[in-house]
Order: C-alpha cells, then structure tokens, then sequence
C-alpha cells in the first residue's frame, strides 16, 4: 500500500494525476463547499488568539480549497496566523495548490509556505489534517483459530494464474509481525475465527512525531472512521479497505496499481491511545455534522441571499451532503487534540463523545 500510493513518480500521491473533484476520483469536504472551511474557521479563531505568535499546518491540502477558504475567512474574523504551513508529498498537489492559492487569496500569499518534512522548531497554533490518516497504509489481517495471518501481495504463478487485470495475487501467511499478532490477539474475544480486517501500525509513531512540532496548541483530525468497538466489530468481518477510481469505490487493491486511490477506516480509539502516549489531551471527539452545527453552519446558511436562488439551492444542498447522516454527517468524524491548551472547544460544546 505504501508503494502503491507514494513510491515517487509512480505512486498515487506523488503520480501527476488528478484525484480531486469530477474529473478525477474523489471529492473532500473543502471542495463540497466553502461553508466547511468557514465553519473550520470559527474553531481556528479562539485558538490562534490564545497565542501571540500562531501558526497553521495543513497536512496534504488536496487542491487548496481548504487553505484558501480558512485564510479567507480568518481574515475576515480579523484571526490571521502569521504563516499558514502546507506540508505536501506531491509535487503535482503542491503546484494545484499553489494555482489555487495565487487565484483566490492573491494577497495572502506571503503567509504561506510548503514543507516537505515536519518543522525543526515546534510551532505554536494549529495542525489540521483532513482526511489524511485514512490514506496511511494499513496491514490486513485474518484471525485464525491458532495465530494471525496477513495478506501479503505477491506475483502470480502458472498454477495460480492473474486475471487479465492485474499480475498480482494475494497470499495469505501467518504474520511474520509481531505487533501486529499481539494486538490482534488482544481483539479475540470479541472477533470470530476468519475475522478479516486492517490495522494501521504506524499511528503512534506519526502521532508522536505531530505532537513533538507543536509546543502548544490543537491538533484537529477529520476523517471517516468509528470507535474501536465499532471499527472490529463481528459484522463488519471484511475490514474496510476500499480504492477509488474516477468515482468509483471497489475493494480490490490489486488492481490499477498507482492509478487509484486505496484508503481505509480510521480507528479512533487507536488515534486517543497513541495521543495520550505522545502526551497529547483527548479534548473532543464526535460527528461531522454536530462539529459543524456547533462552529455555526445555521448562522453561515441563514446570513446567504435566499433571492439569489441558484447560489442558495446550491449552498443549502452542499451543506446537506456535509451533515446529513446518509451522507457524511455521521462516518466522518472530529477528534481534537490539545497540549498545554486549556480551554473550551467551540466544535464540541453540543456533543462530545470522548468517554464512549
């Protein structure tokens, strides 16, 4: 997976291709509507106040909607940082965003900086990664009545001969990881024998190496995921590893390698372990929908010109497909984490799910 999505060159992530909007294979938050980045906005604003010398860090900023919409409306709410981070791994990204940025926020240009690597210096303010972690690389698992077993991905062979797809087959062996058998075995009791699914074994270390950049301030994570109890749940006995090609979701990895999207799940319990390990504070957690309510989604729709009808049809419609639970209002969800912050959280005041 990791090849697959960021080997240079050929990788997903760092291939020239386009992956965002109706031309290429998926779309994000940001690029649904400007009301995400604006409500975004309304939580980044108490925080960067609490510091005289603030920063944003934007983790993979897809086209550069989110950066330019959030700059735009903390200039507004009079809340700018004084530099705002892009750290991106594809070149191709990095120069959609910079176009993007040069169009929209012209005049806010010189605040902006992209990185290749976490800062030196731990920074003050706030790091956001939006759909991010779901595009980490996960081990696949399969839990046997003696041991764990891991999908590995191999070259076919005359007796075990590709479809016309693809040249790869998947071999499934008892896992040479040892981390991975010992978390897993700590799922038996509440899996059945041939449970498959996914475990992301790098989060604590990438939750450590974020929360060693910031000295002080929020980390604000959003993706779709559940809770353990939930993520390894009897039910949902094939994991949730899926790929996306121009707007198409399937669950064969093997195929179109380099040319699609893979993702999985995010396990947020996983994510508050490995913060708390990193001396991180679980200082909120819950849907999409009940964050953005309570960053004033109601307040941004009621203040647009219901005369200009198609603007107001449209807006209205994108803040649906935001909140609505059959769309994205319930699977995505926001977690903030916080180091030497104590202070209420705007996007978490009607419902916060930390103790669940």
């Amino acid at each position: 997976m990791n090849k697959a999505l960021y080997t240079p060159g050929l990788g997903y992530y760092s291939a020239g291709l386009c992956k965002l909007g109706a031309k290429g294979d998926f779309i994000t938050a940001p690029e649904i509507s400007p009301l995400f980045s604006q409500c975004l906005a309304r939580q980044c604003q108490p925080v960067l106040a609490h510091f005289n010398d603030n920063v944003i860090l934007e983790f993979g900023a897809g086209s550069g909607s989110m950066a330019a919409e959030l700059l735009k409306a903390l200039e507004q709410l009079n809340a700018l940082p004084s530099q705002y981070f892009i750290l991106e791994v594809s070149a191709d990204l990095k120069q959609l965003q910079q176009t993007t940025l040069q169009a929209q926020v012209p005049n806010l240009l010189d605040r902006v900086q992209w990185l290749e690597s976490l800062p030196n210096q731990p920074l003050q303010g706030i790091i956001l990664a939006n759909e991010v972690l779901d595009a980490m690389p996960v081990h696949c698992f399969r839990l046997e009545k003696e041991g764990v077993s891991e999908f590995y991905v191999g070259l076919a062979t005359p007796n075990n001969s590709p479809s016309d797809e693809t040249p790869y087959t998947w071999q499934v062996l008892p896992t040479q990881n040892e981390s991975l058998r010992g978390i897993v075995e700590t799922l038996r009791p509440s899996i059945p024998v041939g449970y498959v699914s996914e475990m992301n074994l790098a989060l604590p270390a990438w939750i450590q190496s974020v929360s060693d950049s910031l000295s002080a301030g929020m980390i604000l994570l959003i993706d779709y995921g559940f809770p353990r109890h939930e993520y390894y749940h009897p039910q949902r006995n094939q994991g949730t590893l899926m790929c996306h090609y121009q707007h198409h979701a399937h669950d064969n990895p093997l195929i179109l390698v380099g040319l699609q999207d893979m993702t999985a799940h995010v396990d947020f319990t996983a994510v508050a372990e490995a913060a708390l390990s990193a001396g991180l504070s679980v200082s909120g957690y819950t849907n999409q929908a009940n964050f953005l309510l309570a960053c004033g989604l109601p307040e941004l729709l009621s203040a647009l010109n219901p005369d200009e009808t198609k603007t107001y049809l449209q807006q209205t419609q994108q803040a649906k497909t935001l909140i609505l639970p059959s769309e994205m209002g319930e699977l995505f969800k926001v977690m903030a984490l916080t180091k030497h912050l104590d202070m209420p959280l705007l996007g978490f005041v009607q419902d916060d799910r930390v103790r669940l």
